[in-house]
């Protein structure tokens, strides 16, 4: 055995442990490779030559990368994938994980080519194709049916995927409103929702991306699915009602000629109900919109619900599509009663927006009889109160209606009392 070795020239160039060397026998070349990666050739003994050293992850990498799947493949095997997941027949537990495992996997790559991966923007034209293909084989109704059983990161990334497949264009066509059109029965599924905790927040994003299409919309509003809503709204749970609450705004601002004809029929709830037919062919019936909105939501027993609905009605009423509706709600005295009782909440915020509904009531032009008795009957209690009212932040606008309004409040008369009774005319405020 040799044990006398003597070191004659040293081989530098790696920075890892050299594990390997190899030369032919009638060349000055010696191979090495080691730890660090790397692939050393030299023709000297003492010295790589830098030009050829290669890194063999990378090489490797670029050698053995699968070929990007085309959106086509990528639906179809999504689309096999989620039946898979639907239909629930695996007994395997291992062969189950290693299929959820793959269908996460392809909702990442989908979600990269409607998004892009970060190096490169998507494709306007391979997004065009994958929402084509996902509607076109019924692929985005799988996926929905699916979001309960996927694990946290493919459910936000499913989540992302099917909002971003609503707003995707084919020559010109946004075929998400085509498809939900001919499946309103989605929102069927999406809405109740909310009563599953583990689901209520991811299907109420998805809800509110659905309501963008006005011919959802519509359908909720008119159907029984509205009053569930203002049940939602006020669940326990503060972010599920704080969900319901937002997907409640987006129901009645996002598309304002079609809200401004259904709180014209829905106004009065003196008048017969409105009837329509659903999907089925049955009928159903839509009680009225503000006495439903008053009662479970004015007068919730929550301020956070409380607040929100005072606001987003100032916001209905001020809206110029709902003026016919505004001059209706602000002409009846159940309803200033119960904003003048709103005063009574000591927090500002909750006054300033209950200012900004009350100042219609003042301003409008035709108060009836009874509107102008309680102001008057309440007059020294509403005025004492508006010359102590006043905002943290100096708002030019809010001192200027507020002027008003005390100014309109001081000079109203009595013509014809229809308050006999001045327990019935006096409101605490």
């Amino acid at each position: 055995m040799v044990t006398d070795m003597v070191c004659c020239k040293t081989l530098q160039g790696h920075i890892g442990k050299v594990c390997s060397l190899d030369w032919p026998p009638k060349r000055n070349i010696i191979l090495s490779a080691s730890r660090d990666g790397r692939l050393g050739l030299s023709n000297e003994p003492s010295r790589l030559i830098e030009s050829m050293v290669l890194n063999v992850y990378r090489a490797m990498k670029g050698l053995f990368k699968p070929k990007p799947r085309t959106p086509a493949e990528l639906v179809l095997q999504a689309r096999d994938l989620l039946k898979f997941l639907d239909q629930n027949t695996e007994t395997r537990e291992r062969k189950r994980e290693e299929k959820m495992s793959e269908l996460s996997k392809v909702i990442l790559e989908i979600r990269a080519v409607l998004f892009g991966n970060g190096q490169a923007e998507p494709n306007p034209d391979a997004c065009a194709h994958l929402a084509q293909d996902f509607f076109k084989h019924d692929t985005f109704r799988l996926l929905i049916l699916s979001l309960p059983k996927l694990d946290l990161g493919a459910r936000q990334n499913a989540t992302h995927v099917i909002a971003n497949l609503q707003r995707q264009r084919v020559s010109g066509r946004l075929i998400a409103s085509e498809y939900l059109e001919n499946n309103l029965d989605l929102m069927d599924i999406l809405l109740p929702g909310y009563e599953d905790g583990e689901i209520a927040i991811t299907y109420g994003a998805i809800l509110r991306e659905c309501i963008r299409h006005q011919i959802v919309a519509r359908y909720v509003l008119e159907t029984e699915h509205l009053k569930k809503v203002l049940t939602y709204v006020q669940i326990p749970n503060f972010d599920i009602a704080s969900d319901a609450l937002a997907t409640f705004k987006e129901l009645l601002t996002r598309h304002k000629s079609t809200v401004a004809e259904f709180l014209s029929v829905n106004y009065d709830w003196n008048k017969t109900i409105v009837v329509g037919m659903s999907l089925g062919g049955d009928t159903y019936s839509v009680i009225s919109f503000f006495q439903e909105y008053n009662s479970q939501l004015l007068e919730s027993p929550s301020y956070i619900t409380r607040r929100h609905a005072v606001k987003l009605l100032g916001n209905m009423l001020l809206d110029r599509s709902n003026s016919a509706v505004m001059v209706r709600y602000v002409s009846s005295l159940d309803n200033m009663r119960i904003l003048m009782n709103l005063f009574r909440d000591p927090n500002k915020t909750m006054q300033l927006e209950t200012f900004h509904v009350f100042k219609l009531f003042v301003a409008n032009q035709n108060k009836p009889p009874e509107i102008i008795s309680v102001l008057v009957t309440n007059r020294s209690k509403l005025l004492r109160f508006l010359g102590d009212f006043s905002i943290d932040k100096g708002d030019e606008q809010f001192e200027a209606d507020k002027a008003q309004v005390i100014k309109e409040i001081a000079t109203l008369e009595i013509n014809d009392r229809s308050c006999t009774d001045a327990h019935d005319c006096e409101v605490e405020s």
